[in-house]
């Protein structure tokens, strides 16, 4: 059997240059132009059969096995966060407000690497890949919908139509050595939403002939806090949380209205109904009864991302067997963040899993998306060494 992680190892230089360079030249969502045609020229490289544009600037290698079988997608995202970078690295951002701080550039190297892998061994598979490398998995970034759904409605599960799908992190919340492979729910759904109260504004010297806005909001957000705390069983897992409030221009006038913003995080389909019911009539119940005309809006950001049985059983041998040494981590409900990756595995059987990424000795440690993010490029080793022997498992 081949020895993946051997050869993950060897192509670690080469996986560590891509990443850097990435990292000096981040790109936002669908504006992923330097990656994507890097992504591209290296997959046109191995002999790949290459479309570019898939979702705006996604890109996507195929690999045909020199046997027939199933399809399996293997996405990788590209996008970075319109953060200022503050790590002081010899490969920090040259791009000014813009950073990798989630891993992506590790992600898309990782999947570069990959792809060299498989392509050397495809006389041994019995299938076909598609290398799916993904724009914008960061949010909407001005368009309708996010990369992942931008990615579908182009077609990137069909033609030949995918049967199943692998993804991964490198997840900085956990040391390098760590590997996550989970069955159900692992990453929870998002919702965003947006509430205008208006009221009317005044002298704040004379709040008797004003409707306060601002009263009307802080009694929102306090009443919404029952929301989980007694309409959410105890052994469940909701968050609803209010990120923004804005209203006023001057210490003296009471102003005639007030916005709030947030994100609601479910894992289960009923307790999202739940909460998102409960949220729109106390958020209208209490507004109105401040005398203040309420405008809401709740929106989709993607559902939860849960792990098919099947698919996942096989990631997890191949995880115990290709990393023996390593910290195996089973249990579902990871993490309350959102991923839109849950997109394409309610359309396709997949499995997402994680690879720990800090080193706390090396000051590696600061988590997703601060302005010091960095990882333990190591870990890239464990990604490639795990996706490739996962892809090889399931299409042998």
């Amino acid at each position: 059997m081949t020895d993946f992680l051997k050869q993950a190892k060897e192509l670690f230089p080469y996986t560590q240059t891509l990443r850097r360079d990435f990292h000096m030249h981040p790109e936002l969502g669908f504006r992923e132009i330097r990656t994507g045609g890097i992504v591209a020229k290296e997959l046109e490289a191995l002999g790949l059969e290459v479309t570019k544009g898939v979702g705006k600037t996604g890109v996507v290698g195929f690999l045909e096995g020199a046997k027939p079988g199933p399809t399996l997608l293997l996405r990788f995202d590209m996008d970075a966060l319109p953060i200022n970078e503050d790590t002081g690295a010899e490969y920090t951002s040259t791009n000014a407000g813009v950073m990798h701080a989630c891993g992506h550039d590790g992600h898309t190297s990782i999947g570069l690497t990959v792809a060299k892998i498989l392509n050397a061994h495809k006389n041994e598979l019995a299938g076909n890949i598609k290398f799916c490398f993904q724009p914008s998995e960061e949010g909407n970034n001005g368009e309708e919908v996010g990369g992942a759904e931008m990615m579908m409605r182009d077609g990137v599960l069909e033609n030949p139509k995918v049967d199943m799908t692998l993804s991964l992190h490198l997840w900085n919340e956990k040391p390098l050595g760590w590997v996550h492979v989970a069955k159900g729910p692992v990453m929870a759904g998002a919702e965003q939403f947006k509430i205008k109260l208006i009221g009317k504004g005044g002298h704040g010297a004379i709040p008797n002939l004003t409707v306060d806005p601002l009263v009307a909001a802080a009694q929102i957000v306090s009443a919404a806090q029952s929301i989980v705390s007694r309409n959410v069983g105890p052994l469940e897992t909701a968050v609803v949380s209010f990120t923004i409030i804005n209203g006023g221009t001057a210490f003296n006038v009471i102003p005639q209205e007030a916005t709030l913003e947030g994100t609601i995080r479910t894992f289960d389909p009923t307790v999202r109904l739940t909460v998102i019911k409960r949220f729109e009539e106390i958020v209208r119940g209490v507004g109105e009864a401040m005398g203040c005309k309420v405008e809401m809006q709740v929106k989709q950001l993607t559902p939860a991302l849960i792990n098919a049985e099947q698919v996942t059983e096989k990631v997890q041998e191949t995880a115990r067997r290709i990393l023996p040494a390593a910290n195996h981590d089973n249990n579902p409900y990871l993490t309350m963040g959102a991923e839109d990756m849950a997109y394409m595995q309610e359309k396709v059987n997949g499995c997402y899993f994680f690879i720990g990424s800090n080193n706390s000795e090396k000051h590696l440690d600061y988590g997703h998306h601060h302005p010091k993010f960095d990882f333990d490029e190591q870990a890239m080793i464990n990604g490639v060494a795990l996706m490739a022997s996962a892809a090889a498992d399931i299409l042998k």
